[in-house]
């Protein structure tokens, strides 16, 4: 049965039809399972928005691929890739409506965020190689 509000309980079924779980134990490694990858979400983030400034700043070319300046962007556009189908899981995730599961989700997000993506707000994003704006 497909609930379609918050619901609490043990017994939920994510994703597809054959990870369900049915005790204590197969609940709380999902919500184990699922804490990890919104945490792994905020890492993976972290680390195209880190390439997005290495292939800004980059300007060598790549000859396989004309159409991207370097190899950087064309990592940066897998990473994005990859990124957005850990989002659209995790928001698949949440389509089950199990309270647990949202919570789980959210506090792994929060605490990747605040592990991987806090050190971003300290460090400048755009390297300036000449202080004057008119350059």
């Amino acid at each position: 049965m497909m609930h379609l509000t918050l619901y609490w309980g043990k017994n939920v079924t994510l994703l597809v039809d054959s990870w369900k779980t049915d005790s204590w134990l197969s609940y709380l490694l999902t919500l184990l399972a699922c804490f990890l990858f919104s945490s792994f979400y905020q890492y993976m983030e972290d680390r195209r928005l880190r390439f997005r400034s290495l292939s800004s700043s980059s300007t060598t070319a790549v000859p396989l691929l004309p159409k991207y300046q370097s190899s950087a962007k064309f990592a940066t556009a897998v990473l994005f890739g990859v990124n957005s189908a850990i989002g659209y899981l995790l928001m698949l995730a949440l389509m089950s409506f199990n309270g647990g599961v949202f919570l789980a989700v959210v506090s792994g997000l929060a605490v990747g965020y605040l592990f991987f993506r806090l050190i971003d707000d300290e460090e400048p994003w755009v390297v300036i190689d000449n202080a004057c704006a008119c350059a």
